[in-house]
């Protein structure tokens, strides 16, 4: 299906021919000359909006605002004459796509447009709806999650706590020709180690003291479905040894019978620990590892995706509103410029509470700024995995040199002391575009 987009330009002499490029690219094009009418013409029937950043009335920013509330899975981009480095950070830190500067590269519009439109060309599908993202390397692991879903491969999800590995885990099934077999999750360092193996393989009556009745365990109650085993690093050796078993074996034994039962279940498992490491000191089966780790699946920290930012901070105000304070209605600019650029060592969990709390306390129906400062004051300091701090300081130096050197690449990478190939490399890592730091 072709693409929809609405161009929104107060220049007509612009808007004209860049509708015929986008035209003679294969796309359907509608045209707005302002922010109002472009209000007035949306619908659910476009797939991009492109908007001017400086036109009379309101602004592209302003409209982009609006597009959000109503519009909130549309993806934007920004074009302006009047590029700067304060603007090109506010728009992408409140959710917009793309910042642009004229006069616009063809190539460099085009491939923008692909990847913002690879970000939401299968938004609709149910299978990843509670998956709220924009960023592309989010993207990058859905698309790998659709590929992998239609096999019956065990798939490990690694990640920091808190960036939502049990989502994925629940889209991967979704995805499946499971997704009408039930999904059944788990945390495997939950529970003691005699409860841990009744749960996932089940126990006949009296097999143990308190076994007053046969229990099904979980692997026999997601047949034909998916057993997530969430924090498989924390699971006892010689439970191991038995998950291996079932792997191999496709059946289990409930504990104190002699009878083996077969199970039809896809096994996806979870961990933020470094299972290499664990391996190397023995707490964690080599064998069992590579069974597991078929395809793995590696979520990003927040921090690493803060385009992602925006749009989940909006969901949770939106769901906090339903369920504590009615009276919220959006979040402020602002306050989401603040969300942006703070750390997230608790990730999407630690928004969700944070955005919980200020929507259940907020008096008024947009939550400010100064409302987002003091709950961030109040979160406990989490001090930051080696990692962690050190990704965060390589972002901050590429910014600053990039910033000196006015975007300039061979010049940035001399005072970094790298070469440019490394430098690039260092960009793409953490998803800086050299271009958002040249002047006009």
């Amino acid at each position: 299906m072709t693409p929809h987009v609405l161009l929104v330009d107060d220049d007509s002499s612009l808007l004209k021919l860049l509708s015929m490029r986008l035209e003679a690219s294969g796309y359907q094009v509608s045209c707005a000359d302002s922010a109002e009418q472009a209000l007035n013409v949306l619908s659910d029937q476009f797939d991009l909006l492109i908007t001017d950043l400086r036109m009379e009335g309101m602004d592209g920013l302003a409209l982009f605002e609006q597009v959000q509330r109503k519009f909130p899975q549309l993806p934007v981009i920004i074009i302006t004459a009047h590029g700067s480095i304060p603007e090109a950070v506010t728009a992408t830190q409140q959710g917009v796509f793309g910042f642009l500067t004229k006069p616009i590269d063809r190539d460099q519009l085009l491939q923008t447009m692909a990847s913002a439109l690879a970000g939401t060309s299968r938004s609709d599908s149910e299978w990843r709806s509670r998956i709220i993202s924009r960023s592309q390397v989010m993207e990058n692991i859905l698309q790998e999650a659709e590929q992998i879903a239609t096999s019956d491969v065990s798939v490990l999800i690694t990640g920091p706590s808190g960036s939502g590995k049990e989502l994925l885990a629940n889209a991967v099934h979704q995805a499946s020709q499971r997704a009408d077999k039930p999904f059944i999750a788990i945390n495997c360092g939950a529970l003691p180690e005699q409860l841990l193996e009744s749960e996932l393989f089940g126990h006949t009556k009296g097999a143990f003291t308190g076994a007053v009745s046969k229990h099904e365990g979980l692997f026999q109650a997601a047949d034909g479905g998916t057993l997530f085993l969430d924090e498989i690093g924390d699971m006892p050796a010689p439970l191991q040894v038995k998950l291996l078993r079932v792997l191999q074996e496709r059946q289990i034994r409930p504990v104190g019978s002699t009878e083996t039962v077969p199970v039809d279940v896809r096994l996806i498992s979870a961990t933020h620990r470094n299972l290499e490491q664990a391996m190397q000191d023995n707490q964690f089966r080599e064998d069992l590892f590579y069974r597991l780790n078929v395809v793995n699946l590696h979520l990003p920290p927040l921090s690493e995706r803060p385009e992602d930012i925006p749009p989940l901070a909006r969901y949770f105000v939106e769901q906090s509103a339903q369920r504590h304070n009615p009276k919220v209605k959006s979040i402020s600019a602002d306050a989401l410029q603040v969300l942006a650029q703070s750390a997230w060592p608790g990730n999407v969990r630690q928004l969700e509470n944070v955005i919980e709390k200020v929507t259940a306390l907020s008096t008024t129906p947009v939550i400010s700024d100064a409302a987002i400062k003091r709950a961030l004051a109040n979160q406990e300091q989490v001090i930051p995995s080696f990692n962690e701090a050190r990704s965060e300081f390589e972002k901050r130096y590429l910014s600053k040199v990039l910033q000196i050197t006015e975007g300039n690449v061979t010049q940035a990478a001399k005072i970094a002391e790298r070469n440019r190939t490394d430098f690039y490399k260092l960009l793409k890592k953490h998803g800086i575009e050299a271009a958002h730091y040249k002047s006009e």
